[in-house]
């Protein structure tokens, strides 16, 4: 009797051993089916965000190379200047397709697009410190314009412009360098010519970083850039074309320094203001469910009071953040 009770016991554990045994080979193979739904759908969701916003950015390079044929000055009235709000992506599709609703099916119902177009003109750039190799003094004397405006220590833009010079120098001794430092691409990377990143924050809204020495946009600046840019004027004056230039665009440099107070003219033909822009920066932001993939670019306007103007892309980069809560919104960038 004992014996039978033996292999009663035994075969019951065994039972229970080939049920876990089961339940956790088919937990593993859920998980694995899991696995690969999700992988499956973030690439998706990858490859789609991609060329939603691939056609964006080619939506902004149209505008700009049509604005290019509308005139030689670039103001914040222009079309390239207005915002797309945020939009279902149906409502675009419906538009083009004719028709004003999307199968309930599709997964444009959750996807959710925007962008803006700025004008990198609109800021001082930091290549303008370095000309021919060495510190350029017009360049110089703009930043420290803008430092002491900002409360920012002389000390700091002193160690940025050499250092500009030394990543900008392209010799073959200075490559070999140890000590050379890195040509930055974007404007939190100025750490790594010495700045702090207190003093980059600050600097932030009213620099940038283009690979060419370019002139300041006065009809997009804000008065602080205009200030630093313009020797002799004032911050009241700079203040004070930014709100004539809001009513009326400037057409020429004469109608800005008509307005510049005792400022002479000379001031606006050094070459560093201009009433025309050829960077821009194109932003575009795609919201799928809870994901938000975010693309910024570089773009050149090239040739653009010619027969045939063309905008390249020189940068582009892309990231995917986590969408906020219902009711609140991203931050501005």
């Amino acid at each position: 009797m004992k014996h039978r009770h033996g292999q009663l016991g035994a075969a019951l554990l065994m039972a229970m051993l080939t049920v876990t045994l089961v339940a956790t080979f088919a937990a593993a193979a859920m998980w694995q089916q899991w696995r690969s739904v999700e992988v499956e759908q973030a690439e998706r969701t990858r490859v789609q965000s991609g060329w939603i916003l691939t056609g964006a950015l080619d939506w902004a390079r149209l505008i700009l190379k049509e604005d290019a044929k509308g005139g030689t000055a670039d103001y914040l009235s222009e079309p390239w200047a207005v915002p797309l709000e945020e939009a279902r992506l149906s409502t675009f599709l419906a538009a083009e397709k004719g028709v004003t609703t999307v199968a309930p099916g599709e997964d444009t119902l959750d996807a959710f697009l925007s962008g803006r177009i700025l004008d990198l003109q609109s800021l001082l750039n930091v290549t303008n410190l370095v000309e021919g190799g060495i510190i350029s003094q017009a360049g110089l004397r703009s930043f420290t314009r803008l430092f002491k405006l900002l409360g920012l220590p002389p000390a700091q833009l002193a160690t940025l412009a050499e250092n500009l010079r030394f990543a900008a120098d392209t010799s073959a001794d200075n490559r070999s360098s140890p000590m050379a430092p890195l040509m930055p691409q974007r404007v939190e990377q100025l750490v790594w010519l010495g700045l702090t990143p207190d003093t980059v924050a600050v600097l932030a809204p009213y620099v940038t970083i283009l690979p060419a020495r370019t002139a300041v946009n006065l009809n997009t600046a804000r008065a602080e850039v205009i200030y630093a840019s313009v020797n002799g004027l004032s911050l009241a004056d700079a203040k004070r074309l930014v709100t004539e230039r809001d009513r009326s665009h400037f057409r020429t440099l004469t109608d800005a320094s008509k307005l510049a107070g005792s400022v002479e003219a000379s001031a606006f033909t050094d070459g560093q203001v201009a009433i025309a822009s050829s960077f821009f920066e194109s932003r575009g932001r795609l919201r799928l469910g809870q994901m938000v993939v975010e693309e910024r670019s570089v773009l050149q306007r090239v040739n653009p009071t010619g027969v045939n103007p063309t905008v390249l892309a020189l940068q582009r980069e892309r990231g995917v953040i986590e969408a906020p809560l219902p009711g609140t919104t991203l931050p501005a960038r």
